[in-house]
């Protein structure tokens, strides 16, 4: 019981940032799914069991249009494809979780993939529980902040033009504090010059897969030098020796 806690009680403070978007950006779905008729509760359900933000917003969109599952199954294939690449960068450290594996795949969103890469656990926290806690922590706001958006919704007349920007919104300062909290900016500069150049070929409607194969192709010929750049990084300078 005191390994769990210890593990809560270090994952917590990586969950905050989160929390903040997910209260804006759980509310607005929420909003949004009553505003097209339905009931909180579906927010709730879909929270729970879907917890995909882009594809939520989605959702609502297939929800009140005409029945396609050959649609939606393409819609939700390219939405998501981008989780196939977060789990394989995380084998390595989902290998040695045992049975909470199974939800630490079905719980990595975009932000908490962002924390399970960039944060390491203390010394003595075990670091199965560590991304349990990061991963269900964040999913807890999620659901949380999706049923406040429909309640208030259902309560309060909304004008709901515009609201679903919220998403490009949180990517934008995602990507800002990753390049304000890392020194080697390679990374974010290949992830931006595939997007642009898929964009520019495939179009806004069809550049996701073609963006995240070419960066992943990209990231596998230049490894060595970017892991070897990356240790030249870390290794102590003779004044920092001192």
């Amino acid at each position: 019981m005191e390994k769990k806690l210890d593990a809560f009680k270090a994952a917590f403070p990586y969950t905050l940032p989160v929390m903040t978007g997910y209260l804006f950006l759980g509310m607005a779905f929420g909003i949004l799914l009553d505003a097209r008729g339905y009931h909180f509760g579906w927010a709730i359900l879909m929270s729970v069991f879907i917890y995909a933000g882009s594809m939520q917003y989605v959702a609502i969109t297939l929800l009140t249009s005409a029945f396609n599952p050959l649609n939606a199954f393409i819609m939700t294939l390219m939405v998501n494809a981008r989780h196939l690449f977060y789990g394989l960068s995380l084998l390595d450290k989902f290998s040695t979780t045992g049975k909470k594996k199974p939800y630490l795949m079905f719980g990595l969103t975009d932000e908490t993939f962002s924390i399970l890469c960039a944060a390491n656990p203390p010394a003595g926290v075990d670091r199965g529980w560590f991304m349990f806690f990061i991963t269900i922590l964040n999913q807890s706001y999620w659901i949380i902040a999706c049923a406040l958006g429909g309640i208030l919704g259902s309560l309060v007349s909304f004008n709901t033009k515009g609201i679903d920007f919220v998403m490009t919104a949180l990517f934008v300062v995602i990507f800002l504090e990753q390049w304000l909290s890392q020194k080697n900016h390679a990374p974010a500069l290949i992830g931006l010059g595939a997007s642009i150049l898929t964009l520019l070929i495939f179009g806004p409607d069809n550049f996701i897969i073609p963006a995240m194969i070419l960066i992943l192709l990209t990231f596998t010929l230049l490894r060595k030098p970017l892991e070897a750049r990356f240790e030249e990084k870390l290794e102590p300078t003779p004044e920092s020796g001192k």
